[in-house]
């Protein structure tokens, strides 16, 4: 095994003891936080050293690259989301593949996850992508749409809400934190709902350089992608 590769599992111990210092900073259970892996770029065999590694998640950020590495992949127990914006002519090549769509952030999506689900075995898990910065540059519902789009996925017999995702805009240091703050609230709300077709337990922010505030604001899942494969 080449000495990237040894890193690899270096770097997941790494990042689990970071999780864990955050978890104890904040008075959770490290346990009670998903790590996903992000394999943007990443080949096939890195992918598989890092499943290899005990991190059994992993994200994808374009269909293609997971419908092209999962044949290399399908010996090792693992799910695969897809956390990058999901063009809506795409949603047919999710079935059977994907475990989870991070990023659901419109109706006309939802629309077209419902019509290719329509005879898959499951629903599809989704969680709703939130523009919490209101940046023009990435994808998302703003705030105020959550809930109608919530109430939309839980009227959705093919689809079933899981939670919320949210990359905040990129600030220095602590001042990402208001950011997390905003999106555990809206979490909280959502949760209260309690609606039909729903059990929304899934937090899904923070990154590489973020990572640990996420946790202190109420993240139940992280991507990560530089520290466990280091730079591109």
């Amino acid at each position: 095994m080449t000495e990237r590769y040894c890193n690899i599992a270096e770097r997941v111990q790494k990042v689990r003891e970071g999780m864990a210092q955050a978890a104890l900073k904040a008075g959770r259970r490290v346990e009670d936080i998903t790590l996903v892996g992000v394999t943007k770029t990443r080949t096939a065999d890195e992918v598989r050293r890092l499943i290899e590694a005990g991190v059994d998640h992993i994200g994808e950020n374009r269909i293609q690259e997971l419908l092209d590495k999962r044949p290399f992949l399908t010996d090792l127990p693992h799910t695969a989301h897809m956390i990058g914006h999901l063009q809506r002519n795409k949603a047919k090549f999710l079935p059977g593949c994907v475990d989870m769509l991070q990023s659901l952030d419109s109706a006309e999506t939802l629309a077209a996850l419902e019509k290719a689900y329509a005879g898959a075995p499951a629903p599809l898990d989704v969680l709703i992508e939130v523009n919490i910065g209101g940046e023009a540059s990435k994808s998302g519902v703003a705030p105020a749409g959550v809930l109608p789009l919530a109430e939309a996925v839980c009227q959705s017999p093919h689809v079933r809400l899981r939670g919320l995702m949210a990359i905040p805009p990129f600030v220095e240091g602590e001042k990402v934190r208001g950011y997390f703050a905003q999106m555990h609230q809206l979490f909280v709300d959502i949760q209260s709902k309690k609606m039909d077709n729903s059990t929304v337990e899934v937090l899904s922010m923070g990154m590489s350089s973020d990572y640990p505030y996420a946790i202190l604001e109420g993240a139940t899942m992280i991507r990560v992608g530089t520290d466990l494969f280091g730079p591109r």
